[in-house]
């Protein structure tokens, strides 16, 4: 008995001194700091920071020697359900493909944007409860991709942005019927209430609300309000009681301020922001995420006429180059900003395009990188887990060569991603 116990002892202590991993890096980004530290032994114990040490070098450690390692970056607007295409394929897709063929696809997506650098991503918004099947595919282990926060189905107005009968024939339209709170479109506070029951019935880990007309969306303004501010508000504050947070799409001025005085946690792209919803933001807290990478690839792909519908085509035109603008006056007025892209807008993997946007648009590359780390897990209320290399953090590691501090675009080229601990690319 006493040697099967000694036995069983030597196996225990096999399997933790097993599950202890040790990462050397040439540098570290302290985040916080906003200093490098050189040459460090990042020490990672069941998927999670142990200890950061100076560097010894050891054979059965991780070796990036040679490279700058980084918190995994955060993208706070994406959608891993789909992705861009010219509207003549999107077309035949959604008249012939299932739920479950949009689910096998999204797969590749989830793990190219987790090569990418991208160890944690915000989903707002998909049909079928399909980005919430992912996340848990995720979680599981079933298949690779990053840490998922999903909104679900978003919540938009009859005709409004994401409604998904905007455009169909009356055939089709009486076919699918009227989509309601189920569905994610409302029309009156109540049924506002009821959406965001909905969510949380889903499996929903946030609210989003498309407070304004859409680019993409088969309806012709791509930024008049689409909600009352009453309606606004009972999905705040029922969503609060739920203990979600709220991300508004918003384009329009007057749609930016209604919603921010209701209290959402962000508003998404917030394209024709005026002085006033500037203060708003300051006021009330609330996060800008910018999405330049979507608005710069829609006002690119305007120009081709076979690209988008003749309806997605001016509102392309028009809204997508003014978002580079909006976002350099917002951060030269001191407004909180989080990195979010709107991956599947265009391709996912380019999602670090995002960081050049906002080095272009005035922001030095350390506040470009903390809007992907700090900021981001700020607003995901995950600081004290996510968006650093810390003693108890997620070890999410990614790793380029080179000095990102100096060229912003070297975050384009990613040679390694580990992920709670567990490596997903390597050098």
């Amino acid at each position: 008995m006493q040697k099967l116990s000694a036995l069983c002892l030597l196996l225990v202590a096999s399997s933790v001194q097993a599950a202890v991993q040790t990462v050397d890096c040439g540098r570290l980004l302290d985040v916080r700091a906003g200093t490098w530290r050189d040459k460090v032994s990042i020490q990672i114990e069941d998927g999670k920071i142990k200890a950061i040490e100076p560097m010894r070098a050891g054979p059965d450690h991780i070796d990036l020697s040679q490279h700058a390692c980084m918190p995994g970056f955060i993208d706070m607007h994406v959608h891993l359900t789909g992705e861009t295409q010219k509207q003549v394929d999107a077309l035949r897709d959604t008249l012939t493909l299932n739920p479950a063929d949009y689910a096998y696809r999204s797969v590749s997506l989830a793990e190219r944007t987790l090569k990418a650098g991208f160890t944690t991503v915000r989903d707002l918004g998909a049909s079928d409860g399909l980005n919430v099947a992912l996340k848990r595919a995720i979680d599981s282990g079933a298949v690779p991709g990053p840490r998922m926060f999903t909104a679900g189905k978003s919540i938009a107005t009859t005709g409004g942005h994401a409604d998904p009968t905007n455009s169909l024939s009356a055939r089709f339209g009486r076919a699918l019927g009227n989509p309601g709170p189920n569905e994610g479109v409302v029309n009156s506070a109540e049924e506002g209430r009821q959406a965001v029951r909905a969510r949380y019935k889903e499996g929903a880990d946030l609210i989003k609300v498309t407070a304004t007309g859409g680019v993409l969306s088969q309806a012709r303004s791509g930024q008049n309000s689409q909600y009352t501010e009453d309606e606004l508000r009972a999905i705040v504050s029922t969503a609060k009681d739920y203990g979600f947070r709220v991300a508004a799409h918003a384009h329009g001025t007057e749609g930016i301020k209604r919603a921010l005085r209701a209290g959402v946690d962000s508003i998404e792209h917030g394209t024709l922001m005026d002085d006033e919803a500037i203060a708003l933001f300051k006021k009330t807290g609330a996060w800008y995420v910018p999405t330049m990478t979507a608005g710069r690839y829609v006002a690119d792909k305007s120009k081709d006429p076979e690209y988008y519908s003749p309806l997605v085509r001016p509102k392309a035109a028009a809204i997508g180059p003014q978002i580079q603008a909006t976002f350099s006056r917002a951060y030269k007025a001191g407004v909180k900003i989080a990195f979010g892209t709107d991956a599947g807008v265009f391709p996912h993997g380019d999602n670090a395009k995002e960081f050049a946007y906002m080095v272009e648009a005035g922001m030095p590359p350390l506040e470009a990188i903390r809007a992907a780390t700090l900021n981001a897990a700020s607003l995901l209320d995950q600081s004290g887990r996510l968006g650093s290399i810390e003693p108890g953090y997620a070890a999410d590691i990614v790793a380029v060569s080179g000095d990102p501090l100096r060229d912003i675009t070297i975050l384009q080229q990613m040679q390694f991603v580990m992920k709670d601990g567990v490596v997903y690319k390597k050098p």
